[in-house]
C-alpha cells in the first residue's frame, strides 16, 4: 500500500476534523481529503484511460488528482503551466498522454485544434477532462508512476520517469530530515509541477499530519516561471502562518531585500528550504540575521527531488547538507557525484538509466567533507579552464555576484582566456546610476574570490535571462551557449580591446 495514502487514512481516523489542504476560499480535513481522492481515483479509473496529464494552477485539485493518480493505477503526467506551447505540445506526444485534467481548456484546445475532446468528469472538482482524439502509443519502464519534465540547457524538456516507491522514500526521508509536525503549514510558493515542491510541499506535509497551503500562484507572487511579486509573496505568508517553505535563490533575495527595507520578517517561520540554484552563503548569512531560518538542500529530478538538505540541527552553510537517509553517494575519479536510492526508472524514449549498481551520474562535481556534509563545486560541464590552466566552476562566481544587491542575474565566462567576463543583468537602485552600482558590486564579489575567479570585464544584459527568451531553462538554470552565442561576439571585443 501507499506510504502517503496509509499516512492520510491515519490521519483521517485520528484527528478527522484537521486540516489537510488550505486553498483560497475552501479547506479539505483529513476525513474530506480521503473521500475526495478516493471519489476522484475511482472516477479517473472508470474512463478507462491510463495516462493524465495535469495543467492547472496550484489549488485543491490539483492536490487531489495527485494523489488520485499516485494511489490508484493511474499514470500522472504534471505539465507545468509556464511551458511554451512547443514545450507543452512536445510533453503531450513524447509522453503519449490519453487525457489532460487542466483549468485551462482552452489553451489545450488551441493547441490540440480537433484532437480533445471534453468528457464529464464531476470527480474531478473544478478541472476540465479533455481526452485526446489521437494519442500516441509509447513505451515506459513498468514501474513508472509519474513522469515529471525537467528541461536540459538545450533542446526539448525530458521525461523522467518515476516510481511510487522513489517519490514516497524521498518524502518519507525529507519528513524525518526537516522534523515535519502536524502543527505545520507548509506555503506551496512554487508551481506544484515542479518535483521539488509537489515531495516537499505536499506530501512531506500529509506525512507528518500537517496542512499544505494551496494558493493559485499569483496569490504568492509567481507569474510565469520566473516573475516575482516580492510583496504577495510576504502577505501570503505572514496570512497562511507558513512554518515553512520552498525557494529558489532568487525568492530568498528578494525576501531578504525586503525585509532589509523593513518589511516585517514572518514570525510563523521556522523552516524555508533553498534550492534549484547554488546559494550564497552570504545570501543565508543575511537571511539568519533578518530571522529567516534558510537552508539549502540540492536534489534533481533523476533522484527524485531532494539529495541533501541543511537543517537546523545539522546545517553548514557553504555546503549543501547532509544526505538524506536513503541515499547512497560515491565519485568518479573527475569528482563526479554519482547517486543511488529512489533514482528514477529512466528518461522517456532514452536508453538513458541508472547502472546496474543502482548509480546515476549526476553532472555535478563535489565532496563529502568528514563531518558528512556534501559540497558542490561546480556542473562537470559548465567547468572552464583559464589561459593559465586555473579551473573556474563558473556558478560558484555567479554566487558571490548575485548576492550584491546590484546584480539580479550574472553568467560567468573564461574558457582559454586571461581573465573572466560576466554578463550582468543589473538590479536597479534609488539614487545610484547602474553602470556606477554595478561596477561597486564587482568590486566586492571580486573581493571574495581569489584572483583566477575574479571578474575582469563585464557587459550589461539587453534583457534579463529568461525561459521566454529561452536564455533560462524552465527550472532556473542559465541556457550557457544561448548566452554566449548572444554575447559572444560583444565578449570577443572586450578581449581584443584589451589586448590592442
Amino acid at each position: 500500500m501507499s506510504m502517503i495514502f496509509q499516512a492520510i487514512s491515519d490521519h483521517a481516523r485520528q484527528q478527522p476534523n484537521a486540516v489537510a489542504l488550505q486553498g483560497v476560499q475552501e479547506e479539505l480535513s483529513y476525513a474530506e481529503l480521503i473521500e475526495r481522492v478516493m471519489t476522484c481515483g475511482s472516477g479517473m479509473s472508470r474512463t478507462g484511460l491510463r495516462t493524465f496529464g495535469l495543467l492547472a494552477d496550484n489549488g485543491l485539485d490539483w492536490a487531489v488528482a495527485d494523489l488520485a493518480a499516485l494511489f490508484g493505477n493511474t499514470l500522472l503526467v504534471p505539465l507545468p503551466p509556464f511551458f511554451s506551447s512547443q514545450q507543452l505540445l512536445h510533453a503531450i506526444h513524447d509522453s503519449g498522454l490519453e487525457a489532460i485534467l487542466t483549468d485551462q481548456p482552452e489553451r489545450v484546445a488551441a493547441l490540440l485544434p480537433g484532437q480533445v475532446e471534453r468528457m464529464q468528469a464531476p470527480f474531478a472538482g473544478s478541472l476540465s477532462l479533455l481526452r485526446l482524439t489521437q494519442p500516441t502509443t509509447v513505451l515506459m519502464p513498468v514501474h513508472t508512476a509519474k513522469i515529471t519534465y525537467t528541461s536540459g540547457t538545450t533542446g526539448n524538456p525530458k521525461g523522467v520517469c518515476l516510481s511510487r516507491m522513489a517519490m514516497e522514500n524521498v518524502a518519507q526521508s525529507l519528513r524525518q530530515a526537516t522534523a515535519a509536525i502536524p502543527e505545520d503549514r507548509h506555503l506551496c510558493l512554487l508551481p506544484l509541477s515542479t518535483l521539488l515542491e509537489n515531495i516537499g510541499g505536499i506530501y512531506v506535509p500529509l506525512l507528518a499530519g500537517a496542512t499544505a497551503c494551496v494558493l493559485p500562484l499569483q496569490q504568492v507572487g509567481l507569474t510565469g516561471a520566473a516573475a516575482l511579486d516580492t510583496a504577495a509573496m510576504l502577505h501570503a505568508m505572514h496570512s497562511q502562518r507558513a512554518s515553512t517553505a520552498i525557494m529558489v535563490p532568487q525568492m530568498l533575495h528578494a525576501l531578504t531585500a525586503a525585509i532589509g527595507m523593513g518589511a516585517a520578517t514572518p514570525a510563523t517561520l521556522r523552516f524555508v528550504a533553498v534550492g534549484g540554484a547554488p546559494v550564497s552563503p552570504r545570501l543565508l548569512e543575511t537571511a539568519k540575521q533578518l530571522g529567516v531560518p534558510a537552508f539549502e538542500g540540492y536534489g534533481l529530478s533523476e533522484c527524485s527531488s531532494v539529495v541533501a538538505v541543511n537543517t537546523p540541527e545539522a546545517n553548514l552553510p557553504g555546503s549543501v547538507g547532509k544526505p538524506l537517509q536513503h541515499v547512497k553517494i560515491k565519485f568518479a575519479e573527475d569528482g563526479e557525484i554519482l547517486i543511488g536510492g529512489s533514482v528514477f526508472e529512466g528518461y522517456l524514449g532514452s536508453p538513458e538509466k541508472p547502472s546496474k549498481d543502482g548509480l546515476w551520474p549526476t553532472g555535478d562535481t563535489g565532496y563529502l567533507d568528514e563531518h558528512g556534509y556534501l559540497h558542490l563545486t561546480g556542473r562537470k560541464k559548465n567547468m572552464f579552464i583559464t589561459s593559465f590552466g586555473r579551473n573556474v566552476a563558473p556558478e560558484w562566481v555567479e554566487s558571490e555576484l548575485i548576492i550584491q544587491p546590484a546584480i539580479a542575474q550574472a553568467a560567468v565566462f573564461g574558457e582559454a582566456k586571461p581573465w573572466n567576463v560576466a554578463i550582468i543583468v543589473p538590479r536597479p537602485l534609488p539614487g545610484k546610476e547602474i553602470a556606477e552600482s554595478v561596477a561597486q558590486a564587482i568590486s566586492a564579489a571580486n573581493a571574495t574570490l581569489p584572483d583566477y575567479a575574479r571578474i575582469g570585464k563585464w557587459l550589461i544584459a539587453s534583457e534579463p535571462f529568461t525561459s521566454q527568451n529561452d536564455l533560462l531553462t524552465t527550472n532556473g538554470r542559465l541556457r550557457r551557449a544561448e548566452i554566449m552565442a548572444r554575447y559572444g561576439q560583444a565578449m570577443a571585443q572586450l578581449y581584443t580591446e584589451t589586448l590592442t
